[in-house]
């Protein structure tokens, strides 16, 4: 049985034919889109898509949001990484000039105060640097930047703005070697400022000063301040010297008395130093005296001799 021309049987037929169905599903869209548009009855539907579509749309992005951020942390990182290595360089540089300046501020303050005491005490007076300590190993002494063309001369006392450290042993050209207190060579002529006191004060190499040669019972005790005493005609008279912190019988009949120095002597910059007034004259030698003239003790002394042998 030939099956050419054949066609369904009425009972399969069901509706309209594919074209009409899309005409009318056009038809219904337009009126839809047109309605929607008009009366906006379809917002709440939307609405409620996209809070249901929502988390879809979150997965769908989170690879293409996970890369971007990786992107973004890693190139900030790298930025933040270069800034806080530029930041601390700035800040280290902050740092070093905070402390220059504060080291210039108090050098300055130093200056002006050895400036005053070089105006105070009316002599001669030359500001200095200390260079470096000695190459002596056993010896107390620094090495000043002047020296004898700036008008240095040995023996000079050496201060600070707290008291004297220290004096003059050798002078150079352009520089000049200073003992100081503690050096075990080093003797100060010294007076208690509050008694008067007198006597010599020596160094001990290391440590606390000595103040020697005390009779037992003499009017000094902890806490009276050393000065000079200026009878040896070197040091200005006055000047600070040292602190007492010890005083305590000996054996011998005098008194073992400690003493700490007023000045800076380890620890001192910029010193001040001073020259000194005019010496007082020497004691004349008996050996140059002259036997003639009326000031001599030898002639007023054989005159009568004479007289009684004649």
């Amino acid at each position: 049985m030939s099956l050419v021309g054949h066609s369904s049987p009425p009972v399969f037929n069901r509706g309209p034919s594919p074209f009409t169905r899309f005409l009318v599903l056009v038809s219904i869209c337009l009126v839809m889109l047109v309605a929607d548009l008009r009366f906006r009855y379809l917002e709440v539907v939307r609405q409620t898509l996209t809070v249901v579509m929502h988390p879809v749309q979150l997965i769908a992005a989170a690879p293409v949001d996970f890369v971007r951020d990786a992107t973004v942390y890693f190139a900030t990182l790298v930025e933040v990484q270069l800034e806080n290595a530029e930041l601390r360089r700035s800040q280290l540089q902050a740092a070093q000039r905070l402390l220059r300046f504060e080291q210039l501020e108090r050098e300055n303050a130093h200056l002006r105060r050895l400036m005053e005491m070089a105006d105070s005490v009316g002599v001669k007076s030359v500001a200095s640097d200390i260079l470096y300590d000695a190459p002596d190993p056993f010896a107390r002494k620094v090495i000043l930047n002047r020296g004898a063309r700036d008008g240095v001369t040995p023996g000079f006392a050496v201060v600070d703005t707290d008291g004297m450290i220290g004096q003059v042993s050798r002078v150079y050209p352009v520089q000049a070697e200073v003992t100081l207190l503690s050096d075990k060579n080093q003797a100060v002529p010294v007076q208690v400022q509050r008694s008067g006191l007198r006597g010599v004060l020596f160094g001990n190499g290391k440590g606390p000063l000595q103040l020697r040669f005390i009779l037992e019972g003499s009017d000094i005790k902890v806490g009276d301040q050393l000065v000079t005493s200026g009878l040896d005609g070197i040091f200005l008279a006055g000047l600070p010297v040292a602190r007492v912190i010890e005083v305590e019988p000996d054996d011998d009949g005098f008194m073992r008395i400690m003493a700490d120095p007023i000045g800076r002597v380890d620890r001192a910059i910029q010193v001040l130093v001073l020259g000194r007034e005019t010496l007082p004259p020497g004691r004349p030698d008996p050996r140059t005296a002259t036997l003639s003239g009326p000031e001599s003790p030898l002639v007023e002394a054989g005159g009568p001799a004479e007289e009684q042998g004649d």
